[in-house]
């Protein structure tokens, strides 16, 4: 998950989970590196000694960024209870929606690791008057998108569509929420692809990674210790009669926010909460807690983890270590040090490990943003062969870091781009919804891009310094997805010690000797 956004949302444990998928494009917070196949050139060619004066003259100075502030939503509570941010936007003709509840992965009971997902995933297989096939043909004949998701810290429906079906496009939204059908033909289904899907991730190293991490990081059978998608064995166990019962105590008008943006009104937004939400009472039951893991003292991570994935050409590279809670007041600063760290195509990681030595497509890290504490994530897909020295670089540019904080150029430029970020999370009226959807779920209020913004540009270069030993790789966790034959020996001069063996589920497994 990311601490602009996205960075954060899928790293959310399901969180390390956006993070950790090496290879694809991480969470959009605007922390998150990019990484075009192609380099882009911003530099202008140098004349030649002795060619004639260049005509378009000497480059134009860049002027100061202009300065952005989020606009923050109105905030009011429906006649069931439940609370309103509405933003409104009246350039485009859209609507974006988003209802969201603070119980996802981290609320999954003991033995159930998946089970908010699945809920999420059979909600809109039926509901209402609607079965599956009827309620996706009515989705598309408005022209509308609408998904239901489970991540770390909560679960989200969302709806964007055309202002002129707003309402129809609500109805169903709302019959999603309170009146999913669940039927049994259409678990037998959904069950089964969610299972063949899990068994299917154990093959790609870098979801290996995300899930493995997850449970390094925070424990086996933790609230953080699991993907938000599950585990295979837990998924072979739950039944339909778990999900009804854990949408009864969950999905609930009293403990749920509607995002509202686009263009509409508080007084569309109210009619329509009033027509196809009026009947949606709280439970006389008291809602569960949410979930807030604090720190599990008595895990002792490893140092150096390996799984064997023996066929993969690359290996996965991981450095994870604790971070802090999105609340934090340290959170906005360490955005700024991971901007320069590998938060960028141009930050320190990519550079060395892409640029320079030519051995991933893309190097990153992040900050995640979650409820309870966070963590710091920094990895790469490299090829296998380059696995030792491309970890001992990671290494080497996270001690800097550490050492000596950002440089002074680094400085300027991360503050610039954290005023481009910005701009970017909020510029679509489904990516703001989709922003302040996050902040709901994290427990943050609707003016915290404001202040996180603010923080961050009043920074000074001394207080990043005294931060940056958030990155220190001493206390972290290494974690290896590859070919053990091939990248064993490669680990053995870097002095992390004598790996430990877990299985792409995060599972020990008994160690054997080398093949």
């Amino acid at each position: 998950m990311s601490r602009r956004t996205t960075l954060r949302a899928a790293l959310c444990a399901g969180m390390l989970g956006a993070l950790v998928g090496c290879g694809s494009t991480p969470p959009t917070n605007g922390t998150s590196a990019q990484h075009p196949e192609t380099p882009p050139t911003t530099e202008r060619p140098k004349a030649d000694v002795g060619s004639a004066p260049d005509l378009l003259g000497p480059m134009p100075e860049l002027g100061s960024p202009k300065e952005f502030n989020p606009p923050p939503p109105v905030v009011f509570e429906a006649a069931n209870g439940m609370k309103v941010w509405l933003l409104e936007r009246h350039a485009l003709p859209l609507v974006s929606v988003s209802l969201v509840i603070p119980y996802g992965a981290s609320s999954d009971p003991a033995g159930g690791a998946g089970l908010s997902y699945i809920t999420a995933d059979m909600m809109d297989e039926g509901a209402g008057k609607r079965d599956a096939v009827e309620l996706s043909s009515a989705v598309k004949d408005l022209g509308a998108t609408l998904s239901l998701s489970a991540r770390t810290d909560g679960s989200v429906a969302s709806l964007t569509v055309l202002k002129k079906n707003v309402e129809p496009a609500f109805s169903i939204l709302a019959d999603v929420v309170v009146r999913p059908r669940f039927d049994a033909k259409e678990w037998k289904r959904v069950s089964d692809l969610w299972q063949n899907g899990l068994r299917k991730r154990g093959d790609d190293p870098a979801q290996v990674a995300r899930v493995v991490s997850s449970a390094a990081l925070y424990g086996p059978g933790s609230p953080y210790g699991h993907p938000s998608d599950g585990l295979l064995a837990d998924a072979q166990k739950i039944k339909l009669a778990d999900v009804k019962a854990f949408y009864q105590s969950v999905w609930r008008p009293d403990r749920a926010t509607l995002v509202v943006t686009g263009d509409i009104t508080k007084d569309e937004v109210l009619k329509l909460v009033e027509r196809d939400l009026r009947g949606w009472k709280a439970p006389k039951k008291a809602p569960p807690s949410e979930v807030v893991p604090a720190t599990n003292g008595s895990w002792k991570p490893p140092r150096l983890l390996l799984v064997d994935r023996a066929e993969a050409p690359q290996s996965v590279i991981m450095v994870l270590r604790d971070g802090v809670a999105a609340s934090d007041s340290r959170a906005p600063l360490l955005d700024l040090i991971n901007s320069a760290l590998g938060g960028s195509f141009t930050s320190r990681l990519n550079q060395n490990l892409r640029e320079e030595k030519g051995w991933t497509y893309g190097a990153n890290s992040a900050f995640t943003e979650t409820r309870g504490r966070g963590a710091f994530v920094a990895k790469a897909a490299v090829v296998a062969e380059a696995t030792g020295p491309a970890l001992k670089e990671m290494l080497g540019e996270l001690t800097k870091m550490a050492d000596a904080g950002l440089t002074p150029e680094e400085f300027s430029k991360v503050r610039a781009k954290d005023r481009a970020d910005l701009v970017e999370i909020y510029e679509t009226t489904s990516r703001t919804a989709q922003r302040l959807s996050m902040l709901s779920l994290l427990g943050l209020p609707p003016a915290h891009d404001v202040r996180a913004t603010e923080a961050r540009q009043k920074s000074t270069l001394a207080q990043l310094a005294e931060l940056s030993s958030a990155v220190d790789p001493k206390s972290a966790v290494v974690l290896v997805v590859g070919p053990r034959v091939q990248i064993e020996p490669q680990l053995q001069s870097l002095g992390l010690g004598e790996p430990v063996f877990w299985d792409a589920e995060g599972r020990p497994v008994a160690a054997t000797p080398t093949p």
